[in-house]
């Protein structure tokens, strides 16, 4: 809701203040008032639309997770880098169900600014390898697979990339 910037200054303004409490003898309206800047330091690392969004896509609601991420209306100003990355990330995972150029697009550039997870970097480049295996680009879709297999560390996703290996193999 408030820029990531904002977010910052509103927790430094709250310590300072918090500061000013402790030095007046108020030790309960400091503790709570460093409690209540905390929350604005987590929200700076992890955006509460973005998880808002995974929480609908969780719930496999594609129409309220591209509601919650419609209402970021500048991302680079919102949103960290790694946030960035979330948002293309789950913008890739709802076109992939409608465009897949699109979702593609979304996919390079949540993969280009970064993600945290593994296994969502192992997703990314999984759904990757699915796009090009359609527009039946055999070599770069054969790459993805065996970067998303190295990047599986808990074999989360072995079943979908063994699919996906054998269907590459009728191309």
């Amino acid at each position: 809701m408030f820029n990531k910037n904002i977010k910052l200054v509103l927790a430094v303004l709250i310590i300072g203040f918090a500061g000013y409490q402790f030095v007046e003898g108020e030790i309960g309206n400091g503790i709570a008032l460093i409690l209540l800047s905390l929350i604005f330091v987590f929200l700076y690392f992890r955006n509460e639309l973005i998880l808002l969004a995974f929480l609908r896509m969780r719930k496999q609601d594609l129409e309220g997770t591209e509601k919650w991420l419609g209402k970021i209306r500048n991302p680079k100003a919102a949103l960290t880098t790694k946030q960035q990355g979330y948002y293309e990330y789950l913008h890739g995972i709802i076109y992939s169900q409608k465009n897949l150029t699109q979702a593609e697009k979304h996919f390079r550039k949540a993969l280009k600014l970064g993600l945290n997870m593994d296994y969502d970097v192992a997703m990314a480049k999984l759904s990757l390898a699915g796009i090009a295996m359609q527009k039946r680009r055999k070599r770069e879709a054969t790459t993805l697979l065996g970067e998303a297999k190295k990047l599986d560390k808990n074999n989360m996703l072995t079943d979908q990339i063994r699919m996906m290996q054998q269907q590459l193999k009728k191309i």
